[in-house]
């Protein structure tokens, strides 16, 4: 479920645990900071982070649709957010065991990135980050041709 009013990816509990482990194991060089910043249980000194130009550099999240080949990437600009000075969280949040969709797509990873819905073929197209285009929907020229 895609959602603007949401402000960040909710996951079902079961989803949300193993998916932040998993992420935490990814980034183990890097120090945690503890206690967390609510509401998000998993943060990090982002002074210890390198900065792309797609966001911090932390390991690429892929929604995979249906195959892998039809992934959506989320990067760093996406997936972290600076909660307080020198620390970043990863920005999804505990959507509790019995959520109305397993899996919510809030603002926050929605920002920068196109989404195109094809209602006639009943098809859901998206770019991912528009900033490793070196561009975002602030500035993006909708009106160019390719």
């Amino acid at each position: 479920m895609l959602s603007t009013t949401t402000p960040y990816t909710s996951l079902e509990h079961s989803i949300f645990t193993a998916f932040t482990q998993f992420f935490a194991n990814q980034l183990s060089a890097v120090p945690q900071v503890r206690p967390a910043v609510q509401p998000f249980p998993v943060c990090f000194d982002s002074t210890k982070l390198s900065r792309t130009r797609v966001g911090l550099g932390v390991p690429a999240i892929e929604f995979v649709m249906l195959d892998a080949k039809v992934a959506w990437s989320v990067y760093g600009a996406n997936s972290m957010v600076q909660a307080r000075p020198g620390v970043a969280c990863l920005a999804f949040v505990d959507g509790g065991v019995s959520p109305k969709a397993s899996i919510v797509v809030g603002a926050y990873q929605l920002e920068d990135n196109l989404v195109e819905f094809d209602l006639g073929r009943s098809m859901l197209g998206f770019s991912s980050s528009l900033l490793s285009r070196q561009t975002s929907c602030g500035n993006f020229n909708f009106t160019a041709t390719p």
